[in-house]
């Protein structure tokens, strides 16, 4: 496991979680590479002897060490901003093997990503078909795109995470999706190379997804029937991963459900996983500052915040909570909500969890790997946590601590009258 307990002190790799705390200051980000490489292959491995491409998903966690340990393996990239794709090109990866989706593309983006030589743009509106189409003619090229399919199909998930349904702003509807692959297939400066779809995230059972990709097919087979060939077929990501106790469908089932409906099909299949790649390749680590009991909760106060991890206020979400040191049989226990420091009620990071605390004890937040430091924020003026990538024995210090005045560099007082 990457995160286990040595002798007592919770461990990543073979480094002590409590030395990088003391080291680097909390709150802070820690990354197992070990994890992100064994999960990454847990899908390479499913897909063997198939044509296949593994599109990391970047927006779980667009960190540079994190794109660069995926990209020395091949990995391929899902992208949904320009910002997104500078961040991959910078991590060495390829452009070749970059989807670009997303609702709202601007034309800088487009050109960007046409210019870099991406694998696809994976077109979600009539508007954008035409604004590639025009952008490309520009460029005096041809863009290759992929149409992303809104199949109608409910990956039973989070309603804030579900992007399968026809009522979602992602994608093609459904009905539409022929008609606009027929325009495509005429316009002068647009080469089609496949077909796209994502259900939703954090999917715990594999039955939708496997549904998600029969309708694919049935399109897929209709295009070929209208002498429309495709290279790829992007099936998305979503995968989830257990932060409790939920049953969740392994990776195999998600992969051969999928490859089962795929049949005999010679495209080559795409899969967008993220989550699934860094979700419990990351911690985040946090100190107690105050224990302040009441009447009617027990507040656990801690440096770290809603502004560096989200997800309990925005989705309710449950984080394990670990002491970076085994607790004593007889040590003296509580239940704590775990709050942060900044003025909001919704700042909680985990609730009603039994704990043996004292002032200055050291806490790791667990599966904190995706979806948390890329939607941290300076929320009442506080800097971003550092972030670390374990190897081995060894760490390494991969984003620095934002500082104060680093937070108001690019602002200025006007010369008042």
């Amino acid at each position: 496991m990457a995160f286990a307990y040595r002798g007592g002190t919770l461990c990543a790799e073979q480094v002590a979680l409590e030395d990088l705390a003391r080291r680097f200051g909390t709150p802070c980000y820690v990354y197992s590479r070990a994890a992100i490489e064994g999960a990454y292959r847990e899908f390479t491995d499913e897909l063997s002897g198939r044509a296949s491409l593994v599109c990391y998903s970047v927006k779980a966690n667009s960190n540079l060490a994190v794109l660069s340990v995926l990209a020395r393996l091949g990995a391929g990239f899902d992208i949904v901003s320009g910002g997104e794709l500078a961040r991959v090109i910078a991590a060495g990866g390829d452009p070749a093997k970059v989807v670009f989706s997303g609702v709202g593309k601007a034309e800088a983006e487009i050109r960007a990503a046409l210019q870099a030589g991406v694998l696809s743009l994976n077109l979600e509106s009539e508007q954008e078909l035409e604004r590639v189409n025009a952008i490309a003619a520009a460029l005096g090229k041809r863009a290759p795109v992929a149409f992303r399919v809104n199949p109608d199909v409910d990956a039973k998930t989070h309603p804030y995470i579900s992007t399968g349904l026809k009522q979602n702003k992602f994608g093609i509807a459904w009905p539409e999706a022929e008609r606009l692959y027929r325009k495509a297939a005429v316009l002068p400066n647009i080469r089609i190379t496949g077909v796209g779809c994502h259900i939703g995230s954090l999917m715990l059972d594999s039955a939708p997804f496997v549904a998600a990709t029969r309708r694919i097919v049935s399109l897929v087979e209709r295009l070929e029937q209208a002498g429309i060939a495709l290279d790829h077929i992007d099936l998305g990501g979503g995968m989830g991963i257990r932060y409790h106790d939920e049953a969740s469908a392994t990776i195999a089932a998600f992969v051969h459900g999928a490859l089962d409906a795929l049949g005999r099909r010679k495209e080559t299949v795409l899969l967008d996983p993220g989550r699934a790649i860094v979700g419990n390749a990351g911690v985040l680590l946090t100190r107690v500052e105050y224990l302040k009991p009441g009447e009617a909760k027990n507040f656990l106060i801690v440096d770290a915040a809603m502004n560096d991890l989200i997800r309990p206020a925005l989705y309710d979400a449950w984080h394990e909570v670990r002491p970076l040191r085994e607790v004593e049989s007889g040590a003296a226990r509580g239940v704590y909500d775990i709050v942060g420091p900044v003025c909001e009620s919704s700042d909680w990071l985990a609730r009603d969890r039994l704990l043996a605390p004292r002032q200055g004890d050291f806490l790791a937040i667990m599966s904190a790997g995706a979806y948390a430091m890329v939607m941290s924020s300076n929320y009442n003026s506080r800097p971003r946590a550092a972030e670390i990538m374990v190897s081995g024995a060894r760490a390494h210090l991969v984003r620095r601590r934002e500082t104060p005045a680093g937070l108001f560099e690019g602002e200025q007082v006007p010369e008042w009258t």
